[in-house]
């Protein structure tokens, strides 16, 4: 594990009150939160930029952060009540959602005391936060790294014609990009090849682009490297699908920070000189977390070690 200056998460931490098989319960989420999480759980130094109220709720999100070792952002807790994400999870344990809340970005640290920028979900196209989270995109891609899941909440953003635009205005300022295939046939329809889409953000800019399939696995592509790759999946039980695409990204910027493809200026022109052989490591920790997240019932971040095990046990995985 090499030393960085902090990676920043910027985007929702929220309250997600589970509905499943006649029963409620609150826990603390948000696609960034859980990205923050996971990569502390890696051994990473993260802070977590987000909006949430001084109440019951968003004391509950302090206690998950300190006790996940993740910094909060001062000013973090200025919304006048915490977020809430009322979450239906289906008999393939994949989440529906309808929201309670305000975005806007709290003050930030100056990017030169960061390593990389990860955002995503709603924070990047809900105004009036969403210009604050262009604005951080737009200073982070000139001192370090940008990474982007567009992590589509139809309840939020309408329709793919109201936020397309600004979409492909963050994939263009980013580094790594990473969505789902639900993600994407939501924003360019059912019937537009995973890959195509895949090519045309590359070709916007970002040194590598992923498309997370579910149980088929990832389709991935890089901008020096004129082959595409098939990931496949970690193969378990799955508990719920619950924070696996978060699981995801927080063990790829582990394994590129670690890499050396992510989390500077020099960084930034590794990535879009990399080959397959440069990344593999960083893909298959990403699987691994992935996997292990979804083998548990919630967003689950597994650590360093829960990692090794699997890799151990698997060595192809290394």
């Amino acid at each position: 594990m090499q030393n960085y200056s902090p990676v920043l998460c910027l985007g929702e931490a929220l309250i997600d009150i589970i509905h499943r098989d006649g029963q409620v319960s609150e826990h603390v989420g948000g696609s960034p939160l859980n990205v923050a999480a996971g990569m502390a759980a890696l051994g990473h130094q993260v802070q977590l930029a987000s909006w949430w109220g001084k109440d019951q709720r968003g004391q509950a999100i302090e206690q998950f952060a300190q006790a996940a070792d993740v910094k909060l952002v001062t000013g973090s807790d200025g919304a006048p009540h915490t977020a809430t994400a009322d979450a239906t999870i289906d008999e393939q344990g994949r989440a529906s959602y309808e929201f309670n809340l305000e975005w806007k970005v709290p003050p930030l640290p100056e990017p030169t005391s960061l390593s990389h920028l990860h955002t995503g979900s709603f924070a990047a196209t809900l105004a009036p936060g969403a210009e604050g989270v262009l604005a951080a995109v737009k200073k982070m891609a000139i001192t370090g790294t940008v990474s982007y899941d567009p992590n589509v909440r139809p309840a939020l953003m309408g329709s793919p014609d109201a936020v397309l635009a600004r979409i492909e205005e963050i994939v263009a300022l980013s580094d790594v990009v990473k969505a789902s295939d639900e993600d994407i046939a939501w924003l360019y329809g059912e019937q537009t090849p995973v890959e195509d889409v895949v090519r045309r953000w590359l070709a916007l800019g970002p040194g590598l682009v992923i498309a997370t399939r579910g149980p088929w696995g990832a389709y991935a592509k890089l901008a020096g490297d004129r082959d595409a790759l098939v990931i496949d999946p970690l193969n378990v039980e799955v508990g719920d699908t619950v924070g696996a695409g978060d699981s995801f990204m927080a063990g790829l910027l582990s394994g590129l920070l670690d890499a050396g493809l992510v989390g500077s200026p020099q960084a930034k022109q590794n990535l879009r000189r990399a080959h397959w052989e440069n990344v593999r490591t960083a893909l298959h920790r990403a699987v691994v977390t992935s996997g292990l997240t979804v083998s548990r019932i919630g967003a689950y971040a597994p650590n360093q070690e829960e990692v090794t095990r699997v890799i151990t046990a698997n060595p192809t995985l290394a």
